[in-house]
């Protein structure tokens, strides 16, 4: 069985991102969640830590469950399971 790793293409199968696909950035093991490039994206609020420093309104992407993904075929490009995963 082939296992995934980082800069893997993902497509998401469930949730608001449905359909969308992206590339893996980070894993939580312990978890079983990953990080996707845009996918999942939300709203943090930042006050600043140190003087000089800029608070404000972030945009970054959050954790979501490793089952709500398929990875996507190298050669096919369509979505498959793992055990049928086929890289370039």
């Amino acid at each position: 069985m082939k296992k995934l790793k980082k800069d893997d293409k993902v497509v998401v199968l469930t949730g608001k991102d449905k359909g969308k696909q992206g590339e893996i950035m980070a894993f939580d093991f312990k978890n079983n969640k990953i990080k996707v490039k845009g996918i999942n994206i939300i709203t943090c609020h930042v006050k600043p830590k140190r003087q000089g420093d800029v608070g404000g309104i972030i945009k970054r992407e959050a954790f979501i469950d490793i089952s709500n993904v398929l990875p996507i075929d190298g050669l096919t490009g369509e979505p498959v399971r793992l055990s049928k995963l086929n890289r370039k």
